[in-house]
């Protein structure tokens, strides 16, 4: 095999690692990557504010937001508006939601990171000097992205969808004729 089928090969194994432990998530959990990482920060955080969940994950405030308006439909997460300041909303788990976490599976990214930092400061430096040349390599150095292991869209509504999903549709779909 040449260096190149090499990359390739490891290229499609990584992509397929990381599509392979969304559906497993998204099987055993009933959540994508990017909802459980929400759901886990508003755990850790308590009391927080959207804008403050975003910086947290590193997605845009918009994005958040999407997402919390599905986890609020599923009734796992729920919005207050602040008692100091009214222009303030924060995000919390509901009793649902604080469940779904408990029993969902690792990110991805966390057994990552686990091991990412125990490599010497040396070797982290060839690996992200590394996927910086490949991904210019493939056209990819001004695509957005965030620190999430994932695939497809963020702030998806996943096409595998839940039971309580289809009948939420099915009942959007009859409001609008």
């Amino acid at each position: 095999m040449d260096k190149i089928e090499e990359v390739l090969i490891t290229l499609r194994r990584l992509i397929r690692a990381t599509d392979l432990h969304s559906r497993q998530l998204v099987k055993t959990a009933g959540l994508t990557a990017p909802q459980l990482l929400l759901m886990q920060a508003i755990r850790e955080h308590g009391q927080v504010t959207i804008g403050a969940l975003a910086k947290e994950i590193s997605l845009s405030q918009a994005t958040v937001t999407t997402i919390l308006d599905r986890l609020e439909k599923r009734g796992l997460v729920y919005r207050e508006r602040s008692e100091e300041d009214k222009r303030k909303v924060h995000a919390y788990l509901t009793e649902k939601g604080m469940e779904n976490i408990r029993d969902a599976p690792t990110p991805l990214q966390d057994h990552f990171v686990k091991q990412f930092r125990d490599l010497r400061e040396w070797e982290q430096s060839m690996i992200i000097s590394s996927l910086q040349r490949v991904a210019l390599m493939m056209d990819a150095e001004h695509i957005d992205a965030s620190p999430v292991l994932d695939v497809g869209d963020l702030d998806r509504k996943d096409g595998r969808k839940l039971p309580e999903e289809d009948d939420a549709d099915e009942q959007e779909n009859r409001d609008d004729h």
